[in-house]
């Protein structure tokens, strides 16, 4: 029996999600067969971005070396004691935009972003400049990731809510939203 219910927690995870207003769209699971390692992928949005542009991807990354290990250690502990915070999986959270004609300053976006983020949420802002043809213009696709680490000890321990997480992602999600239609040339 598995120490940590890694899918009850992805479930409360997309409830804890939905409290803190955001819309689940889509989820996936994948096992790789070989390894065993897993993943799961949840779409969503903030409520008010129903109509778009913005997606936004949460994936967590389940190694289960990583998960045997932790739980080798829990059944070594006694009752009471804690187990060590020496063990993650991977969480990220992944904003897209489509193609932005009127693409932003790449480095001002990253220093407005790190003020919304903030030291919890680091984010790592990049693009990609398209060319359908050699005479037209670029087309700049718009990404930003924010990558954490889950602890396995504060899961178990029922301490992983992630609630300022949540927050902090519905505030850059928001801030694109915001701006998202200056940069398609909507206004």
């Amino acid at each position: 029996m598995a120490v940590i219910d890694v899918a009850g927690y992805v479930a409360e995870l997309k409830d804890h999600a939905v409290d803190h207003t955001f819309h689940v769209h889509d989820e996936r699971h994948f096992v790789e067969t070989y390894s065993l390692r897993q993943a799961w992928e949840v779409d969503l949005h903030p409520e008010e971005g129903c109509e778009g542009p913005l997606d936004l991807h949460l994936s967590l990354e389940v190694d289960p070396r990583v998960l045997l290990a932790f739980e080798d250690v829990v059944m070594e502990l006694d009752e009471d004691d804690t187990p060590p915070d020496a063990f993650h999986f991977p969480l990220n959270f992944t904003w897209a935009l489509p193609p932005l004609p009127n693409g932003p300053d790449l480095l001002l976006l990253a220093t407005e972003l790190a003020g919304v983020g903030g030291p919890d949420l680091p984010l790592e802002v990049s693009a990609i400049d398209s060319y359908g043809a050699v005479t037209d213009a670029p087309e700049r696709s718009l990404t930003i990731v924010a990558r954490l680490r889950l602890s396995l000890a504060q899961v178990l321990q029922g301490e992983e809510a992630l609630c300022e997480t949540l927050d902090r992602c519905l505030a850059v999600s928001r801030y694109l939203l915001e701006r998202a239609p200056a940069w398609l040339g909507e206004t």
